[in-house]
């Protein structure tokens, strides 16, 4: 997967939800942690079966002002505020540093205008800290996995085929199925082979 991201936490305070961050960013792929204004204590952070402290860098601001990120990283805030990009509506950037808000607030107005973007999960209310943070990550990389199409039936690919030129594989449907239910270029393409 080209590009990359890091995740972070403005005033995260609870231990096991540092854990799931970590673990969830470490299961993503994430290149980098990073907190802003934290008070844990890592050793506290027992959800993390991953161990990602081992095979991620974790950096520590004190505060919006002093964060530092990697050249060309753009900063995406995620928050439940009016003016937020809908999740499913927004394309990530390829250098990218995602930051979450505390378990019982918001992200700061100084961390807010720190962001590049702002998104939000398009929930009723919102979700925790770590299930946030999985739900953005698998929509980036539903953008960036280079997955195939879904198909237009109901269900999944059934057969792979060779990688085509971007690397990632292509699939055809059962052969039972009617060339009919495939969209136009799915349909061309199988009446090639």
């Amino acid at each position: 997967m080209r590009g990359y991201f890091g995740i972070g936490a403005e005033g995260i305070s609870k231990p096991v939800n540092l854990g799931t961050l970590m673990r969830t960013a470490h299961a993503f792929g994430a290149s980098f942690l990073f907190l802003v204004g934290a008070y844990w204590r890592l050793r506290e952070a027992i959800s993390d079966t991953s161990k990602a402290e081992f095979s991620l860098p974790l950096f520590e601001f004190p505060d919006a002002r002093s964060l530092t990120l990697p050249r060309r990283c753009r900063l995406v805030g995620v928050e439940l505020v009016d003016e937020a990009i809908p999740l499913p509506s927004f394309r990530h950037p390829l250098h990218a540093g995602y930051v979450f808000g505390p378990e019982r607030g918001s992200l700061s107005p100084e961390m807010l205008a720190r962001c590049d973007w702002v998104v939000r999960i398009p929930t009723r209310f919102c979700v925790n800290l770590g299930v946030a943070a999985a739900i953005v990550l698998y929509d980036r990389l539903l953008t960036f996995g280079r997955f195939p199409p879904r198909p237009v039936a109901t269900g999944g690919p059934r057969e792979a085929l060779p990688p085509h030129v971007y690397g990632s594989p292509r699939f055809r449907v059962e052969p039972s199925s009617e060339l009919g239910a495939l969209a136009p270029r799915e349909k061309q393409e199988a009446e090639q082979e």
